[in-house]
């Protein structure tokens, strides 16, 4: 006795599931390419601004320098030392 065939329906899930997971990683993908625009276009402030920024302008400077981080625009010592200057400045209560 031969094998048994596959099912019409089995091939439409199977196509089904590459049709989403196509998507998927297109979806990804233009996630990450906005994700390197912003992170390009964004620019930083200066170690020595002067001015006075809130916690909430500080933690975004922070969480910037590390998208930089992962992203290998910044080696290790540079994230190391900016993110300490940041954090140094962040007030405490």
């Amino acid at each position: 006795m031969g094998a048994q065939r596959t099912s019409f329906a089995k091939l439409q899930r199977d196509r089904a599931k590459k049709a989403n997971a196509a998507a998927k990683r297109e979806r990804r993908q233009s996630k990450q390419e906005e994700t390197d625009e912003e992170i390009t276009a964004a620019p930083t402030a200066p170690a020595d601004s002067g001015g006075e920024l809130s916690a909430g302008e500080l933690l975004e400077q922070i969480e910037q320098v590390h998208r930089q981080f992962q992203a290998k625009q910044i080696d290790q010592e540079q994230y190391d030392e900016k993110k300490a200057e940041l954090l140094a400045r962040l007030p405490i209560d």
